[in-house]
């Protein structure tokens, strides 16, 4: 059995990706550790997710987990930069934000709750 992920843990690998690709919609979250303005980030994410908890938020570590944060740029299309969201729909991104752009109140504008499955 494995044990229970935090808010903003950061996906397991490539495998728990994939599943914010088979969504009907799904936000990821890209995070700098090492970043004060990727903390702030985290910290609007987590008021989101406070308000709307179950909504589809995937979390990358761009530092730890480079790889994947790599294909993940490439398979979008979307230029890394983090912090960073992207809003997939159908596997299709959609939205993305950076930086001071990535707001509790954008991410509720774009991903309501009522649109989206749990994960």
């Amino acid at each position: 059995m494995e044990p229970e992920r935090g808010v903003l843990d950061p996906v397991r690998g490539a495998e728990e990706l994939e599943e914010a690709f088979r969504l009907p919609r799904a936000l990821i979250f890209k995070h700098s550790t090492a970043c004060g303005g990727s903390h702030a980030a985290a910290r609007e994410v987590e008021r989101f997710l406070a308000a709307r908890p179950g909504a589809p938020v995937f979390v990358v570590h761009v530092i730890e987990q480079r790889p994947l944060s790599n294909e993940l740029a490439e398979r979008t299309g979307i230029r890394h930069t983090s912090p960073q969201v992207i809003l997939l729909e159908d596997g299709k991104p959609v939205w993305s934000a950076s930086h001071f752009a990535i707001t509790a109140e954008a991410l509720a504008e774009r991903l309501a709750p009522s649109e989206a499955p749990a994960r």
